[in-house]
């Protein structure tokens, strides 16, 4: 077959830093969020690299994020999720296949995507290596409220590869 749909999807709580600003930063597509929360997480926590990793890797028929880069690894303590990805997409150039489109979903209350979607885009098309294809969307959503998602206790994203042959 000439292409290959992955699924991604990654939840993660948040819990509000102390006011001295220490506590994990909210990283989000690569990008640093200004916010009194942060996820909890072994990683840095960002969702959307997180979602879009597990997608190419679902796409691949490969092992997830968990098995490839276990929490039980202090090597992978606050590591930057950029690498996650990047070892993805290394995965599927070297099994014969590109990113031809993605789209994803952030799940969030607060705070609002709209000024940070296209640094988020920008960042997800360098390490995909789609740059100026428009191959990338990031919709932000919110739970009305709802669950701890709405409470704006976590951050939920889910993404949709798709994957052509090289």
């Amino acid at each position: 077959m000439p292409f290959r749909v992955g699924h991604g999807y990654d939840l993660h709580r948040l819990e509000v830093r102390p006011p001295e600003g220490q506590g994990r930063a909210f990283v989000l597509g690569g990008v640093t969020l200004v916010h009194d929360r942060g996820p909890v997480s072994h990683s840095d926590g960002d969702a959307l690299y997180h979602a879009v990793t597990d997608a190419i890797l679902g796409a691949l028929c490969e092992p997830d994020i968990g098995q490839l880069f276990p929490d039980t690894d202090p090597r992978h303590e606050s590591r930057d999720s950029e690498v996650f990805l990047a070892a993805a997409v290394d995965r599927a150039r070297a099994l014969g296949w590109q990113v031809a489109n993605l789209d994803a979903t952030v799940i969030l209350e607060k705070p609002k995507l709209s000024p940070h979607k296209e640094a988020m885009r920008a960042n997800l098309e360098r390490v995909l290596g789609v740059a100026g294809r428009r191959a990338v969307n990031i919709k932000g959503k919110t739970h009305e409220k709802v669950d701890a998602v709405g409470e704006g206790r976590a951050v939920e994203v889910h993404c949709v590869v798709l994957l052509t042959k090289a």
